[in-house]
């Protein structure tokens, strides 16, 4: 079953989410407090595929908990709403392990293709074919199975879109890859979002399995171009 939990303070636009995703066929939840979206996800047992936070809220704001959901789950979908169109507000949400970012406002048609989009690659985790054969890659070993990456066997936790990344980098070693064609491979080709999405997504995923960040040894950047995996 398709479950999003909703959170945001604002009742007209929680409603608006609420129809229209249910109107596509999701089972829904909302609730107007970030306390409360924590709350109900407890209660719950984590059994919701995404949710959708508004950033700006009284007591608990979104950036809050979007990092506490990520530290409950790494294949959780989270998407971010918000009227702030800053830079920083996006970069912030994704860098908290949120995988979008919507600003507000928003049409259902580009709702719903950010929502389908996540819950194709949340689902995944299911659906992957299990013959497929582990890829190793210098300490790398990433498992098709389990969908698991481990940098000299110690477990490396990753969101589903860090995995996918990984995935698309260990599969084409020394291959420089430019911004759309991860952005394609990864968020699909109908993405309305910004290219740039890419950009903290890697800036992200080298914190985790770069032993200095700040100079990359494995994703390499090809200025101008893209990254490229450096095997």
């Amino acid at each position: 079953m398709k479950r999003i939990l909703v959170c945001d303070d604002e009742e007209n636009i929680r409603g608006f989410v609420v129809i229209n995703l249910e109107r596509a066929g999701y089972t829904v939840v909302d609730v107007d407090s970030g306390e409360e979206a924590l709350r109900v996800f407890e209660e719950q047992h984590g059994d919701f595929d995404i949710v959708l936070l508004d950033i700006m809220m009284p007591g608990m704001d979104g950036f809050a908990v979007c990092k506490a959901l990520r530290a409950k789950s790494s294949t959780l979908g989270i998407i971010m709403l918000s009227a702030k169109t800053q830079e920083m507000d996006k970069v912030g949400g994704l860098m908290m392990g949120a995988d979008d970012y919507v600003p507000k406002p928003f049409s259902p048609s580009e709702l719903l293709a950010r929502v389908d989009a996540l819950y194709r690659r949340v689902s995944m985790v299911e659906t992957k074919p299990q013959e497929i054969k582990m890829v190793e890659s210098g300490p790398f070993i990433l498992n098709p199975k389990s969908r698991v990456l481990t940098k000299n066997r110690e477990l490396v936790e990753l969101t589903q879109v860090e995995y996918q990344l990984m995935e698309l980098f260990m599969t084409n070693p020394n291959v420089a890859l430019d911004r759309m064609k991860i952005l394609n491979a990864i968020w699909g080709e109908n993405y309305f979002g910004d290219v740039k999405i890419v950009d903290v997504n890697i800036r992200r995923l080298r914190m985790k399995i770069e032993d200095e960040p700040s100079n990359p040894q494995y994703i390499l950047t090809v200025w101008g171009y893209g990254y490229k995996w450096n095997a």
